[in-house]
């Protein structure tokens, strides 16, 4: 097989991000979906599923390749000293992760906020961050923490808040099948958790049509 690498490759402040399939995984991955097809009754070497075995085990490597990342180095990538220190909020991060428990998608959006406090973060960073944490198995919960102390431990803002909604197919397609439940977690640090008018201002400021 071989090497199949994605669509995309950056180079940014010392980070360098290269997607690429591990072909030994693929091959591994492929033969027992291969073998999970024949069990759910389906015949793995009929044409429309020749392939299928490949693409899932691709998918699945692409979907977790998260685990692969350091997403406090992302950060570190790009920090820089400034004197600045009122709320920075990046809201509406598109998040699409797997479920652990089911390993069905769930997605939808994270609203995140610092307060700097001497050093700030290039704006595309969070959303890696999020990307980073989000592309393993997860539960949101454990999600929404991974990504606030994350940003708190490298950066050592005032504060930071994140708060999260999304969909989860586990429960749209199977077991309650209630497709228009939304799931909202949120985790704060510092100024967010200790003032309610900080934290009131961060949850005016996400909710607020301001383009």
């Amino acid at each position: 097989m071989e090497n199949d690498k994605y669509d995309h490759e950056e180079e940014f402040l010392g980070y360098k991000k290269i997607d690429q399939y591990d072909d030994a995984k693929i091959t591994s991955v492929a033969t027992h979906y291969k073998d999970i097809l024949g069990k759910l009754g389906e015949n793995p070497e009929r044409e429309g599923l020749l392939k299928t075995p490949e693409r899932v085990a691709k998918a699945l490597q692409y979907l977790t390749h998260g685990y692969d990342i350091d997403p406090s180095e992302i950060l570190r990538s790009a920090m820089f000293k400034e004197d600045y220190s009122q709320m920075v909020v990046v809201k509406d991060i598109e998040v699409y992760s797997m479920c652990e428990h089911h390993m069905l998608p769930f997605f939808g959006k994270a609203h995140i906020a610092y307060i700097p406090n001497g050093h700030i973060v290039g704006l595309s960073k969070i959303p890696r961050v999020v990307d980073a944490f989000a592309r393993r198995l997860q539960v949101q919960e454990r999600l929404t923490n991974e990504i606030r102390d994350c940003i708190q431990d490298t950066l050592q803002p005032a504060g930071v808040a994140v708060v999260m909604e999304c969909r989860h197919l586990c429960m749209a397609m199977r077991g309650v099948q209630k497709q228009n439940s939304v799931t909202t977690t949120s985790a704060f640090t510092g100024g967010f958790l200790s003032n309610d008018k900080t934290r009131a201002e961060f949850l005016r400021l996400i909710t607020a049509n301001l383009h």
